[in-house]
C-alpha cells in the first residue's frame, strides 16, 4: 500500500519533466547495454541449416556442423563460412551491428584508426575493433560496476550512520575518529601498489573502492538519526517495549531513506567517473577489455583520430547528465520543505 506522502513525492517527481523523460532515457540506455550482445556481435543471432535453427550467438557450434573440416567455433563472417552455409540453403541474421567487442576489421582499406564508415559507424579504434561495439560494451561494464558499487554503499553506509546516529555518545565519537582516519587514506595510491601484486579485475576493483565509498553517506545517516532518536513517536516505541532494532528499522529507518535516496544518482556517477578515470590510468580493468576509460586513452594517444575522443566524450556526458537530472528530480521530489 503506497502512503499519500509517497504518492506526492512520485507526482512532483513525475512533474519535474527534464528528470522525468532522463529516467526514462537512461532506463533505455541500460536496456540497451545490457542486451549489448543483441545489438554488436560476430556471430549470427540466428542461423538456419538444414531446416534447423542455431544460435550461435548463445551457444557454440563447430565449423563441421556446417560441413566444414575444423572442429572449432567457425568465423561467421569470413567468406568461406558464408558459403558452405549458403551451398546448403542456409541463411544467417546478424546483429545491426556485425562485430563484437574484441573483434577487428579485417577488410580496412585504411590504416586504423579508421574514420566511421558504412561499415563502422563511428569508427574503428587502433586495433581495428569497432568503436560503437566497444562504447556499448564498455557502458554496460561503467554501469553495472556503479550499481554494485552504489548497492554495496548505501548499505554500508546506513548501517555505519544509523548506528552512530542512533546510539550516540562513545559510540558517536569513536566511530567518527576512525571515520576520520579511514577517509585519510589515499585510495589512488593503495590501488597503484596492489596493482604491482594482483592484476586488476572487475571484482577486484569493486572490493578495492567498496571499503572507501561508503563514506561520504555516512554523515547524512548520522544526522538524520540524531535528530529522529529524540523525537516524540520514537520516545513511545520505546516506552511499548520495542528493540533499538525495530526502532531503527520501523521509525527512524524510512525518513532518512528520504535523504539517502538523493544522493543515490550523485554516487553513480561517482562510481562511473572512477572506474573511467582508473581505467585512463591503466589501473582499471585488464588490458583490452571494453572500457570508456581506455577508450578516453586512445583519444588520448591517437589525436589524429578525433572520433576516439568525441564517443569517449559524449557518451560519458550522456550519462552522467543523465544521472545528474535525475538527482535532482529526486532532491525536489524528496524536499521536506515542499
Amino acid at each position: 500500500m503506497v502512503s499519500p506522502m509517497t504518492r506526492r513525492r512520485l507526482r512532483r517527481f513525475r512533474s519535474h519533466r527534464r528528470g522525468w523523460w532522463s529516467l526514462w532515457l537512461f532506463g533505455g540506455l541500460l536496456l540497451l547495454s545490457l542486451g549489448a550482445e543483441l545489438v554488436a556481435n560476430d556471430k549470427p543471432l540466428l542461423l538456419g541449416y538444414h531446416g534447423e535453427l542455431y544460435a550461435p550467438a548463445l551457444k557454440r557450434y563447430s565449423e563441421r556442423q556446417f560441413g566444414g573440416e575444423l572442429p572449432f567455433q567457425p568465423d561467421y563472417r569470413s567468406q568461406y563460412v558464408r558459403q558452405l552455409i549458403a551451398d546448403q540453403g542456409g541463411w544467417m541474421l546478424f546483429a545491426p551491428i556485425p562485430f563484437g567487442a574484441d573483434t577487428p576489421n579485417y577488410d580496412l582499406q585504411v590504416p586504423t584508426p579508421s574514420p566511421p564508415s558504412a561499415d563502422n559507424w563511428l569508427g574503428t579504434d587502433d586495433q581495428g575493433r569497432d568503436v560503437l561495439a566497444r562504447v556499448l560494451y564498455g557502458t554496460r561494464v561503467s554501469l553495472l560496476f556503479a550499481f554494485a558499487l552504489t548497492a554495496i554503499s548505501v548499505v554500508v553506509g546506513i548501517a555505519a550512520g544509523a548506528l552512530q546516529g542512533y546510539h550516540g555518545g562513545w559510540v558517536d565519537l569513536l566511530g567518527q575518529r576512525l571515520l576520520e582516519v579511514w577517509s585519510g587514506l589515499p585510495v589512488l595510491y593503495l590501488l597503484i601498489i596492489l596493482s604491482g601484486f594482483v592484476e586488476p579485475n572487475f571484482w577486484w576493483l569493486l572490493g578495492i573502492m567498496a571499503l572507501f565509498s561508503w563514506l561520504g553517506l555516512v554523515d547524512v545517516v548520522r544526522a538524520e538519526f540524531l535528530r529522529g532518536r529524540n523525537l516524540e513517536y520514537v520516545k513511545a516505541a520505546r516506552a511499548l517495549g520495542l528493540s533499538d532494532l525495530q526502532v531503527m528499522w520501523r521509525h527512524i529507518l524510512p525518513n532518512a531513506l528520504s535523504a539517502t535516496l538523493t544522493f543515490v544518482p550523485f554516487m553513480l556517477t561517482g562510481a562511473i567517473t572512477t572506474l573511467t578515470a582508473l581505467d585512463f590510468l591503466g589501473f582499471g580493468m585488464p588490458a583490452g577489455s571494453a572500457s570508456l576509460g581506455e577508450l578516453v586513452a586512445q583519444g588520448k594517444q591517437h589525436l589524429e583520430a578525433p572520433w576516439l575522443g568525441l564517443t569517449a566524450f559524449f557518451a560519458l556526458a550522456l550519462i552522467l547528465a543523465l544521472l545528474v537530472f535525475i538527482g535532482e528530480a529526486l532532491r525536489e521530489a524528496f524536499d521536506p520543505r515542499r
